[in-house]
């Protein structure tokens, strides 16, 4: 059995999203009166997409316009796959490229492009426009008014599905953040959002969090089909009692109450910026599953990110978060939830090893500070390795720390099986260093520049490694291109200060 998918639309106001969504399915999803009558979007809207296999597609509709992105980004974060519009009489437009920055930051990459109105105008450029702004994704020239093109969609769309993966986490506990709700007469409060994992069953129990509500379901549909229980990967619909609609609201979380996601102020990621990163300290807008809460971002180094929230959000580790600026409105970019409930803390090479290896997928170190993370068994760890060679190349690069020997000296096979483990990193063309003393390395360079007014030297790391100026400038030069430290005249400044 194929697993669930939800499908997201996007693109810029008046590119047709929602007449092609009506083309595919025969749903209007602009179901409010004023809508309808503006001729625009407002709300998210939903319907049920047929492929051609008979495989089924949960449709998010989201609107284009740039006073409704929030509206946008809360339908976005549960898809699995994107159908974006281009229209061929305008080409890409700004909410175009900014509905792209926020399926970026999800992690959203796969899908296909629709080039509409092509009966109205040449489609060819818009055509290589989308061919830049979305690489990788099929682009097809459809018109919604006459027909055409619809199936060669359909089968485009059929194709993105076989080669996504569902988000869906079928082996945890329910997990749904709710998008809509409301009332039916005589069946009470009813929710609707993307069951991000476990399922739903008629009887269940569960908790309405942040509000710490229990609730208990009555009944469960999935494209207004009752079920007697629906599995995550797609749109449901909860019929509720204990609660009444006035007492929920979009953003709230329904949840198991044996699963072990609950609500945080803080939460420790890797976050990555298109064209502006935040200052430290910086208030923005995170948006994580329908919910968004202003919060202040404290830089620890790297790519890595302690978010302070003002309203709490459900967080699990692995779940993607996009950061917006507060005014004027943009998307700066996103990342994913390394540790949801982090203490607050700022940055210590401590914090950046362990930050390291929650990137890796691995268990942090135990700590003396705060409650150690249990340890994970090696054998339970993601092995991507299976040569004995490469399992002792990476002992040798680990043992050899700052000076590891040059690519000439290794094999090229077992070098590159651990470069796509994530076991070593190529910091210069013929020098690669293992994970975990970049790791180190790292937290040193940071913490020996903060003692030095946020800049550090070439001399000074090398005294600080005890090694030759050829490593240490090898060094100096990757972190300058991972945009951890940044090169005026002989300094090297630290891009963010932590003060």
């Amino acid at each position: 059995m194929t697993a669930p998918l939800t499908l997201g639309t996007a693109g810029h106001i008046d590119h047709g999203k929602t007449a092609l969504i009506r083309a595919l399915t025969g749903v209007d999803t602009d179901r409010l009166p004023e809508e309808r009558a503006r001729g625009i979007s407002i709300e998210l809207g939903y319907a049920s997409l047929e492929l051609p296999s008979g495989r089924r597609l949960s449709v998010v509709d989201v609107p284009g316009h740039e006073r409704f992105v929030r509206t946008m980004v809360a339908g976005a974060t549960g898809i699995d796959l994107f159908l974006m519009t281009i229209a061929a009489d305008d080409g890409v437009m700004p909410q175009t490229r900014e509905h792209a920055a926020v399926l970026d930051a999800l992690g959203v990459r796969t899908g296909v492009v629709a080039v509409t109105k092509s009966d109205l105008a040449d489609p060819e450029l818009a055509l290589i426009e989308a061919s830049e702004l979305v690489p990788g994704a099929e682009v097809i020239p459809v018109s919604a008014r006459t027909g055409e093109g619809i199936d060669d969609l359909r089968a485009a769309l059929e194709r993105a599905s076989a080669a996504a993966s569902s988000r869906a986490d079928l082996t945890s506990s329910a997990r749904l953040h709710v998008d809509r709700v409301f009332t039916i007469r005589g069946a009470g409060t009813v929710v609707t959002g993307t069951l991000w994992s476990g399922e739903i069953g008629r009887g269940d129990e569960l908790e309405l969090l942040p509000q710490g509500r229990r609730v208990r379901v009555r009944g469960v549909q999935v494209h207004d089909q009752p079920l007697e229980r629906a599995p995550a990967g797609q749109r449901v619909a909860v019929n509720l009692t204990g609660t009444a609609v006035d007492e929920i609201k979009r953003g709230d979380v329904l949840v198991s109450r044996d699963g072990d996601v609950r609500p945080t102020y803080r939460v420790d990621a890797e976050l990555e910026f298109a064209e502006r990163e935040p200052e430290h300290g910086e208030r923005v807008q995170i948006h994580h599953g329908t919910r968004e809460a202003a919060a202040r971002l404290a830089w620890l180094g790297g790519r890595f990110w302690q978010v302070r929230l003002e309203q709490p959000i459900v967080p699990a580790a692995g779940d993607r978060v996009v950061v917006r600026q507060v005014a004027p409105p943009d998307t700066l970019g996103g990342g994913r939830v390394l540790d949801p409930r982090p203490r607050r803390h700022g940055p210590s090479r401590e914090v950046l090893v362990r930050l390291e290896r929650l990137a890796r997928g691995e268990a942090p170190e135990p700590s003396g500070r705060g409650a150690p993370a249990p340890r994970m068994p090696r054998e339970a760890r993601p092995q991507k390795l299976v040569s004995d060679s490469a399992r002792a190349l990476e002992q040798r690069l680990r043992d050899a720390g700052v000076e590891p020997p040059l690519d000439s000296e290794l094999d090229a096979g077992d070098l590159a099986a651990l470069r796509d483990a994530g076991r070593v990193v190529r910091v210069t063309k013929n020098l690669h260093y293992h994970v975990d003393v970049l790791a180190d390395i790292r937290a040193r360079l940071v913490e020996l520049a903060q003692s030095n007014g946020g800049v550090v030297t070439l001399a000074q790391l090398r005294d600080e490694l005890g090694t030759s100026r050829k490593f240490a400038q090898a060094l100096l030069e990757h972190f300058d291109s991972e945009k951890v430290t940044i090169r005026r005249g002989d300094e090297h400044v630290l891009r963010r200060r932590t003060g």
